[in-house]
């Protein structure tokens, strides 16, 4: 029996988009050569730009520079990246502008370079769908560092061996890094909800402990890759991500529930749990 679908990106369904799995980025070859990672670095700070294309270059990694918004696009689409380290303040399309528009066809791994206590500006990217954020001025060896984080979570899923969920009107099949849900009860239709490669693995985190807490520490160690720290809001922000795009169950009921302080559950619609 054929399925029906239709591909979701932030509520609005666009009927003939790409699903997820075409728009990834290909990792199939990354555990983990780092000659293998082929990254582009957006910035208009020249000499910011060719100080850490250097150093990752001294890390065999595959580095391009664009130093505008426009020139990122273009360089979007006419090659293929495993990783995006974008700035937020630019000339012209401010990185959150890029952002914005890479994110309604590909969920390429974005890491944001922002301003030192720009809390507005971070907040805003990763409410779009970035992986990571990252203060500037920035250690060239951190830089390396989230890359090397963001890329292992992003791994591909051949290689991680996970089991297909399903939770009443949800279906993860971790594969193809696809999400479905039910269009209805009586229906054996079902709609793609876009995620971005944290969200995806965040929601099969909360769905394999369905009913049960998981912490914001184990979150941020097992998906972010990186321990959790006092002023960091990422996970709360993937978290109200993840509501948006997901709705509530069919009762009303809210899917993610909030432990101030602890963590997130996942609250399944059905009593079985």
């Amino acid at each position: 029996m054929n399925e029906s679908r239709r591909y979701i990106t932030g509520g609005a369904i666009h009927a003939n988009l790409p699903t997820p799995q075409q728009t990834s980025c290909p990792l199939s070859r990354l555990e983990f050569d780092p000659a293998q990672i082929r990254l582009l670095l957006v910035d208009d700070d020249k000499v910011l730009s060719e100080m850490l294309k250097e150093y990752l270059e001294s890390e065999q990694c595959q580095v391009m520079l664009a130093s505008s918004g426009h020139e990122a696009v273009r360089l979007l689409g006419e090659k293929e990246f495993d990783l995006l380290v974008l700035d937020i303040m630019m000339p012209g399309p401010s990185g959150i502008e890029v952002l914005k528009q890479i994110r309604t066809t590909r969920s390429i791994p974005v890491i944001m370079l922002t301003a030192r206590g720009d809390d507005l500006d971070r907040i805003i990217g990763l409410e779009l769908g970035a992986d990571d954020y990252l203060a500037k001025p920035c250690n060239p060896r951190e830089l390396y560092a989230r890359i090397r984080a963001v890329l292992r979570r992003n791994a591909p899923p051949a290689m991680k061996r996970q089991p297909k969920i399903d939770l009443d009107d949800l279906r993860m099949i971790p594969e193809r890094r696809e999400l479905q849900i039910r269009i209805s009860d009586n229906s054996n239709g079902h709609d793609l909800i876009s995620l971005t490669q944290t969200e995806f693995d965040l929601l099969y985190l909360l769905l394999q402990n369905a009913g049960s807490l998981v912490s914001k520490s184990e979150i941020s160690t097992r998906v972010l890759g990186k321990p959790l720290s006092q002023w960091d809001r990422s996970i709360d922000m993937h978290i109200s991500n993840l509501r948006k795009k997901l709705g509530k169950h069919h009762n009303g009921k809210e899917r993610i529930q909030t432990l101030r302080g602890s963590g997130y559950i996942y609250r399944p619609g059905t009593n079985e749990l």
